[in-house]
């Protein structure tokens, strides 16, 4: 689609992050007022400024519970457990005691001592690689926002629930409870300067089904209220003044795109076997207990990867062994008879618990992370292996080393799994004795010793974000390289296809757990190279089983025989996205 057509016609472009076309006038939101008076107090006024603290921190909470009761009411549980890290941010020691510390010391008002503690760590959160953590900084910001309001006595957000008429709102961000609470009969979709598709505000678009466009840059400002726009929330466009033409291509993709979600819902239940009679295992990427109803109803094979670390992080203690026991239980015996591979604690780099005093680390990426954490801090590891032998009970548990570099952390790790083995069986705590252990394929030094490594695992799984950010030195949330991070770069094809073979000569699985996974035009390309299983998030699982059975294998080896001989990463990719549209061209539709 050109970014220019009939005159009056504008493209704004951003990321798309839920689905659907809406259109109408806007109502522009003003950004936040970020000014915090500053007041010095008296000595004697100093209790009184703490317990006004205390008043609105106790305000906020009940605010923030009201807000989750009405979200698992109006919109499901998993949703409404979004707020959790609202109430864990909220009830932070660290934060409340670094905030009353300054009150008494620097003896200023609550709300100017709290706003500065707030964003210091707001801003040390969006300055982490990991989306998924850099996005909590706007939970935090909406928490932190909340008590100032509460102390300023002012009411939190913009009221959005007299609106005259439907419309689409256009900000400069929408905070998760703000946009939790969006009615739909009125707002029929939204647009923000800032935000990433893992941002709880995006989750909460595509949970409530709202059409939304993130990362518009200034939109907010250079729109005005009354404007007549169409949000495409498939390509992230937003298109000022559409013309006849556009409004009449757009529908035709609305009513393709209809069509398309009928297919992928009567697949559901159908496996994940391509037309020539080859059989794909297709599974879920999930974070907590309650994802194992989205994987059910995308029509997943089990889980291929459930990452524990968010059992972890944002929170004051740690999880003991009967918590995580139980929420490694609670998905196994939900999906039973399906597969559920826990991977464990990939703690370190950008994720680290916020009561662990870590020193800083030049590279955190290259240093004290993952199964080099795990063995060291075993009592930690400890606790983890036990809760997960527990749940093994339901008999289709299995489990997976992050970031192996070579043979002896698998041989240390093993060792520390039979002894916790060994202390379940004298205290009459049943297990599975014969858990599958599989090894996370992510460092190069992993794949050149594929051979010995699949000689004592029961499956791979290739973890392709860090393979490539790895194999290509390149960080890609660092904007002036992330041109550089290529899936289809030729060295990172050899490298799957090394681990595969290594895989298959032991008799053992290899599946492919990252980004890559959940890419429909890729999944050609993984399949040739000889990837069993692919794993992605619950709601990219239709459409790659869609392609998987419109597809035959013997085209995706021609591909990846052809990808193999190729020097250049851009003509592999052009080559693999060429077959893919071809053999399932309708889920490529959503482009005009």
């Amino acid at each position: 689609m050109p970014d220019t057509s009939q005159a009056g016609e504008r493209i704004l472009r951003g990321i798309a992050v839920s689905a659907g076309v809406c259109r109408g006038k806007i109502l522009v939101l003003g950004k936040p007022q970020t000014g915090i008076p500053k007041r010095q107090l008296a000595p004697a006024e100093i209790a009184g400024e703490v317990n006004r603290l205390g008043q609105a921190l106790n305000q906020t909470r009940h605010d923030i519970l009201e807000v989750q009761r009405q979200v698992t009411e109006r919109v499901g549980p998993a949703e409404g457990g979004i707020f959790d890290a609202h109430l864990l941010a909220l009830e932070d020691p660290a934060v409340i005691d670094e905030v009353t510390g300054m009150i008494e010391r620097e003896r200023i008002n609550a709300e100017f001592a709290f706003h500065t503690v707030a964003e210091k760590y707001a801003v040390a959160l969006g300055a982490i690689a990991d989306d998924y953590l850099r996005e909590r900084a706007t939970d935090l910001r909406d928490v932190a926002a909340r008590v100032l309001n509460r102390l300023l006595g002012q009411r939190h957000g913009p009221d959005l629930h007299h609106l005259a008429e439907p419309c689409l709102i256009i900000s400069h961000d929408l905070t998760p409870s703000t946009t939790a609470q969006l009615d739909k009969q009125k707002v029929l979709g939204f647009g923000t300067d800032v935000g990433s598709p893992t941002s709880h505000t995006a989750i909460m678009a595509r949970s409530m089904r709202i059409p939304a466009v993130v990362g518009l840059g200034n939109a907010s400002e250079v729109l005005r209220d009354g404007d007549y726009v169409l949000l495409d929330g498939f390509n992230g466009a937003i298109i000022v003044n559409p013309s006849d033409q556009t409004l009449f291509e757009y529908g035709q993709l609305v009513r393709r795109q209809d069509s398309i979600q009928v297919k992928l819902r009567d697949l559901k239940d159908l496996p994940a076997v391509t037309l020539d009679g080859h059989p794909v295992i297709l599974s879920a990427n999930i974070e907590q207990a309650e994802d194992a109803v989205a994987v059910t109803s995308c029509g997943a094979h089990g889980v291929g990867l459930f990452r524990t670390e968010y059992l972890f992080i944002n929170r004051d203690e740690l999880p003991t062994e009967a918590q995580q026991a139980a929420a490694y239980r609670e998905v196994a015996a939900a999906l039973q008879p399906h597969p559920v591979v826990i991977r464990t604690l990939d703690l370190g780099g950008d994720k680290f618990l916020t009561h662990l005093q870590v020193p800083k680390e030049m590279n955190p990426f290259l240093g004290w992370r993952a199964i080099r954490f795990c063995l060291q801090e075993t009592a930690i590891f400890r606790t983890q292996l036990r809760a997960i032998l527990r749940a093994s009970a339901t008999g289709n548990v299995k489990m997976m080393y992050p970031m192996i570099s070579g043979l002896d952390e698998v041989n240390q790790a093993n060792a520390l799994l039979e002894t916790c083995k060994a202390e379940l069986r004298a205290e009459g705590v049943p297990f599975d004795a014969g858990l599958a252990i599989g090894v996370m394929i992510e460092i190069p030094s992993a794949v050149m010793v594929a051979d010995a490594l699949a000689r004592r695992a029961k499956f791979f799984s290739i973890g392709t974000n860090d393979l490539i950010q790895y194999s290509l030195a390149v960080d890609r949330m660092n904007e002036k390289i992330a041109h550089l991070y290529e899936p289809t770069h030729p060295a990172i094809l050899r490298l799957i296809k090394i681990t595969a073979d290594a895989a298959h000569q032991h008799g053992i699985k290899v599946s492919v757990c990252g980004e890559m996974a959940g890419d429909p035009a890729l999944t050609p390309l993984l399949l040739g190279l000889g990837v069993d299983e692919l794993s992605a998030a619950p709601p990219l699982v239709p459409a790659i089983k869609f392609l998987i059975r419109h597809l035959k294998l013997t085209e995706a080896q021609e591909l990846a025989a052809f990808a193999l001989q190729c020097e250049s990463a851009p003509e592999i990719l052009a080559r693999t996205r060429t077959l893919a549209r071809a053999v399932a061209p309708s889920l490529f539709q959503n482009t005009l």
